[in-house]
């Protein structure tokens, strides 16, 4: 790849992406413009569909890492809780799509392998098209966000076996490359080394580099773990996408999920988006010049039966009728496998090259035309009446949670209250071996800094009910409130202090919400210390009660000059005989009180 070619694709991940979503029409139709624009059939940047082949091979690369960032969104308990609406829900659309879509491959004169074989390949929705899409919109929490998940999910699964078994529909039986016993085994081979390294190896290897405190290891490594399982997965046969979610999903449990989330997600959109630039640029513009009607009626066909499917399916899931139909719309165009398929089935003779042109066109234009359709059912559902439901539907899966940034011993105390209430929250900690230790007595924490903007993103802040900062560091506290103030400005934060100019400093980037971390267990120990001292226990208890709140009105009113060290001297010592007097009185008043009791 040239360099002026990789100037090109950054280009597009500068202008045409923005430029579109500014426009409301999605980043993914941006990029696919683009990659029109300066593809064979148009500019001719990139001269020939051999090299957009290259470039298409390099790209999906980013559809690898999006199933590795799915796998560690993704426990294996909660995937086992989704198995009805994966199995039910996804391979019931697998199924009657593939049906159809068969009879009317029949109907057209195709051969019984060949129909079955596109009738199972156009089946296939996009994941990176149609998560991208979800998650630019808000919608991958909502409940036909999360139907429309297990739905791709369930696809990716069965995009592996027919990636493995494509010279079984060759109409010659004597083709080479059938999957025989050795082959499956070797696959079921491969599955089995993921798993283990996944769960025996990388949750031993991680805590280990990032006890280096290098952030460029962390980055290599959690690289390094992507592209290690596709290439085991290649070797066996087996796509490196169903490896790459096995390995994020065994890691899902690790303490260093967050950190290799936020590691992997900038180069997994920047991949993302090249891919359907590359998907742009392979679009043949010759064949919707000679075919054109052809072309449009297979589209608008293969949108109309999928989209037919999906949503009564989803009213059956009890979705009702408005996000039923969005979610048939999100999911309705053909999928970034079926561009693999067809390739393969090409080379070994499933069918034709012109075919195989044919239909890649027919899942580019049908990616193309579902942000179309989306705007499209934006402008319907504001003029329709909206419904009940959509207050709820439109709710995530957790009302809200509190991220605990810093899980030492004041962030454990705070999470145990919190735990104790049934109350949802997320610790972060940017030491390995406090996260290791605290893991040790049953709390669970995870590796991340909060002051980086990609961590906080992947523990949900904007999600979050509310941030409570207990970093003992001043400076990463500090960062943590600028990051979260500027990307976050709806969180509230509470925020723990170590001394009083730590507090003001907190004051001048909007804190409200302040405690010194020593301040209430000093007046604890000074409460008794009076109390021994022979002070009674009423009076005892008076006097702390003034002083914590003299001492807390004193914080605010120092903070007007709290740059100012000669004046905060000065006030100090007229404060120490301002709390003498109050004492003195509060001390008289109780002297009355217990006359008058008398």
């Amino acid at each position: 790849m040239s360099l002026f070619l990789i100037a090109l694709f950054l280009a597009a991940a500068v202008f045409a992406a923005p430029l579109a979503k500014r426009l409301g029409i999605g980043s993914v139709l941006g990029y696919l413009f683009a990659g029109i624009l300066i593809g064979p059939s148009v500019l001719g940047q990139v001269e020939s569909f051999y090299e957009v082949e290259k470039v298409v091979h390099i790209a999906e690369f980013g559809v690898v890492m999006l199933l590795f960032i799915i796998g560690l969104e993704l426990k294996p308990i909660r995937l086992w809780r989704m198995r009805t609406a994966v199995f039910g829900f996804g391979g019931s659309q697998m199924l009657l799509t593939t049906a159809i879509i068969f009879g009317i491959g029949l109907a057209l004169g195709q051969p019984v392998k060949t129909a079955l074989f596109i009738g199972a390949a156009l089946a296939l929705s996009s994941t990176a098209f149609a998560i991208q899409v979800l998650d630019e919109k808000g919608e991958l929490t909502s409940r036909h966000g999360r139907l429309g998940f297990a739905n791709l999910l369930f696809q990716d699964f069965a995009a592996i076996p027919l990636i493995a078994f494509v010279p079984l529909f060759a109409l010659d039986a004597s083709v080479e490359g059938a999957m025989d016993l050795k082959a499956a085994a070797l696959a079921l081979g491969g599955i089995v080394a993921v798993v283990v390294v996944g769960k025996f190896v990388l949750h031993r290897l991680y805590p280990l580099i990032a006890a280096t405190g290098l952030a460029e290891a962390m980055t290599a490594s959690a690289l390094l773990t992507v592209v290690a399982v596709s290439l085991a997965m290649n070797a066996v046969g087996l796509s490196a996408a169903l490896g790459a979610f096995i390995a994020g999903a065994l890691l899902a449990d690790s303490d260093y999920r967050h950190e290799l989330q936020a590691n992997i997600a900038p180069f997994q959109g920047l991949l993302l988006g090249l891919f359907f630039t590359a998907i742009g640029m392979s679009l043949n513009l010759r064949l919707i010049q000679t075919e054109p009607l052809t072309i449009v009626a297979l589209t608008v066909g293969l949108l109309a039966v999928k989209s037919i499917v999906i949503y009564g399916l989803a009213r059956w899931q009890g979705l009702e009728h408005a996000r039923a139909r969005r979610l048939a719309i999100v999911i309705s165009q053909g999928g970034e496998f079926a561009f693999v398929l067809f390739n393969a089935a090409s080379g070994t003779g499933v069918i034709g090259r012109d075919l195989s042109e044919l239909l890649a066109v027919v899942v580019t234009l049908s990616m193309i035309a579902t942000p179309l359709l989306l705007m499209l059912d934006d402008y319907l559902q504001k003029i329709a009446p909206k419904d009940e439901d959509d207050v709820f539907d439109m709710l995530p899966d957790e009302q809200g949670h509190v991220v605990i940034a810093g899980f030492g011993r004041v962030g454990q105390i705070i999470a145990r209250i919190l735990k104790a209430k049934g109350i949802k929250f997320m610790a972060l900690d940017a030491s390995p071996k406090q996260v290791d230790l605290v893991k040790r007595f049953g709390n669970e924490s995870f590796y991340g800094d909060a002051s980086r903007l990609d961590i906080l993103r992947a523990a949900q802040m904007d999600k979050a009910i509310g941030l409570v900062l207990t970093i003992s560091d001043v400076e990463g506290s500090l960062k943590a409130v600028r990051m979260a103030n500027k990307h976050f400005p709806n969180v509230p934060i509470i925020a723990r202090a170590r001394n009083r100019q730590h507090a003001h400093r907190l004051m001048d980037l909007g804190v409200s919400i302040i405690h010194r971390e020593t301040f209430l267990s000093s007046l604890e120990l000074a409460r008794e210390a009076l109390r021994i001292s022979g002070i009674p226990e009423s009076e005892a208890r008076r006097a702390i009660e003034t002083f914590r709140q003299y001492d807390r009105q004193r914080l605010y009113d120092d903070y007007k000059h709290s740059t100012d060290q000669q004046k905060l001297q000065a006030r100090a010592l007229q404060a120490q005989q301002e709390l003498e007097k109050l004492l003195a009185q509060d001390a008289d008043v109780l002297d009355v009180d217990e006359d008058d009791a008398t």
